[in-house]
């Protein structure tokens, strides 16, 4: 009779709850969840990138506004939506480009257009985070970070 061997199997860590590994993907399906789901606003966790991002979106007509409420050690950004005049939403569409595991980079010759310039990229620059028609402009390329329509 065969004895049945066990062969030792490989603990995965996982991560605490509440710790996120990718914050600006996070961020972006927060902002896609409560757009579709047609909330006035959506809270967030802050950080520079995130306040940054949210600063080009509003440079760009996506968001009304946002704000840092902060409440001891944690910051919080809220972001308040836009809508049309016929209640449709103005952001139709988000999608992270540049991702912890695969790194996406654009020269300043090879900048996206989205939805053949319907829509901006974000791209994260040497000299700060900018749209892509931003970049064009100052003759800069960088990290695409995500993609909005």
């Amino acid at each position: 009779m065969a004895t049945a061997v066990k062969t030792p199997t490989k603990t995965v860590k996982k991560a605490p709850p509440g710790i996120v590994s990718d914050p600006i993907a996070d961020m972006l399906t927060r902002v896609r969840n409560a757009n579709a789901a047609r909330h006035n606003e959506v809270k967030v966790p802050a950080s520079r990138l995130k306040l940054e991002m949210a600063r080009v979106l509003k440079d760009e007509g996506y968001i009304a506004g946002y704000d840092v409420e902060a409440d001891g050690t944690t910051q919080t950004m809220r972001i308040i939506f836009k809508s049309r005049p016929d209640r449709s939403r103005v952001i139709s569409g988000v999608k992270r480009i540049s991702r912890p595991g695969l790194r996406v980079y654009a020269r300043k010759t090879e900048i996206p257009r989205v939805l053949g310039g319907l829509g901006i990229a974000i791209l994260s620059t040497s000299e700060g985070v900018m749209s892509g028609r931003q970049a064009n402009r100052q003759g800069l390329g960088g990290e695409v970070l995500a993609y909005m329509w």
